[in-house]
């Protein structure tokens, strides 16, 4: 039996805002945006076409607003790996992402830690 995690639901404010921050900022891909009523819609961005995706959902109640950027309590909640560190992190930077520290370096490779513009942690991996 083998078992793959594929989606992942990130709470968001609002479609369409989420899907130019992740796509356009972060260079994530959209891999679908399907309505499926007139408030609902099935939108799903990745890093890459083979990787975990996210599940974009717009907040519908007011615990979900309250959980925009905090669904970790304020750990780190995603680790996003690169193969090319010094581009990434050049690229994000020239693209505004909020970094929370400088590049340091550890025993599995680089690491720095950003903010996504909900307020979300992020960890940016690149090979040691």
């Amino acid at each position: 039996m083998t078992l793959n995690l594929t989606l992942v639901t990130l709470v968001v404010p609002e479609y369409d805002a989420a899907i130019a921050y992740y796509t356009g900022t972060l260079g994530f891909v959209l891999l679908e945006d399907t309505p499926l009523s007139a408030t609902k819609r099935w939108v799903r961005v990745a890093p890459s076409p083979n990787s975990a995706a996210f599940l974009l959902a717009q907040a519908a109640t007011p615990a979900q607003h309250a959980a925009i950027g905090n669904q970790t309590g304020g750990r780190v909640a995603f680790f996003l790996t690169t193969d090319d560190f010094a581009q990434t992190y050049a690229r994000y930077q020239a693209a505004g992402v909020l970094f929370r520290e400088q590049p340091r370096h550890e025993a599995y490779g680089w690491v720095v830690q950003f903010t996504d513009c909900y307020g979300n942690h992020w960890d940016l991996i690149g090979p040691p």
